[in-house]
């Protein structure tokens, strides 16, 4: 029961209700009964988020970035600035990290591993770097910025599938200078969605996590998206 996970795929969700929703699952860990670990799958709606190094972002850069059409958001999360949106499967594991292994350490480089496994399905050689994510050359395919309270985890990864990359101009990716961003479709030639990813994913998720999945249905799904 310990290293089962529910894999709970809402599709497109606003960047806030996906905040409230990570809350709310991982408010489920205080609690005895059910699966509390969790996969949030989604899909956001254009915006750029800063983790918790975001005093850089003055409200006229921040009215910038809206003007292009995006919103912002400030987290809690690691890691500095970057853009979710259409076409970028976002993954927040909500994990009970003693389920597992008690590290944050351990579990960036988990997401990480997941990820290059994954682009290995795709024949494409992603790395680590000193910088947190997957990059395939001097190009960042994936980005992470996790969050951690008593080993249980919010936020997550983000990787670029189909991704409009045009949005990365208007900001240093994770602040990162000098760097790139890339997506699948970009580096394979040929279009990648987020629908044929996912499977992918959970596939390499499993086998790198050592874990098992229960699919939230339809019904399920519905009542828990109505607590937001």
């Amino acid at each position: 029961m310990e290293r089962l996970v529910k894999v709970l795929n809402v599709g497109v969700l606003d960047y806030t209700k996906g905040l409230k929703l990570q809350k709310y699952l991982a408010s489920l860990h205080n609690k005895t009964i059910g699966i509390n670990n969790t996969l949030l799958c989604v899909e956001h709606p254009p915006v750029y988020t800063t983790g918790i190094r975001n005093k850089q972002y003055t409200e006229d850069d921040v009215n910038k970035l809206k003007a292009k059409g995006a919103a912002f958001h400030r987290t809690n999360r690691g890691g500095l600035i970057t853009f979710h949106g259409p076409g970028q499967l976002v993954v927040y594991p909500i994990l009970n990290l003693k389920h597992f292994k008690p590290s944050i350490r351990w579990y960036v480089s988990s997401i990480e591993d997941t990820v290059i496994e994954l682009c290995k399905k795709f024949d494409l050689n992603a790395t680590k770097s000193p910088h947190t994510g997957v990059w395939i050359g001097d190009k960042k395919i994936c980005a992470i910025g996790v969050h951690g309270s008593r080993f249980i985890t919010t936020h997550g990864l983000a990787l670029n599938c189909s991704t409009d990359l045009n949005w990365f101009d208007h900001i240093v990716p994770c602040g990162i200078e000098g760097k790139g961003v890339t997506s699948l479709t970009e580096a394979t030639g040929e279009l990648v969605t987020i629908d044929e990813t996912l499977p992918e994913f959970l596939e390499c998720f499993k086998l790198v996590f050592d874990c098992e999945f229960q699919s939230a249905g339809p019904d399920e799904r519905n009542a828990i998206l109505e607590r937001i």
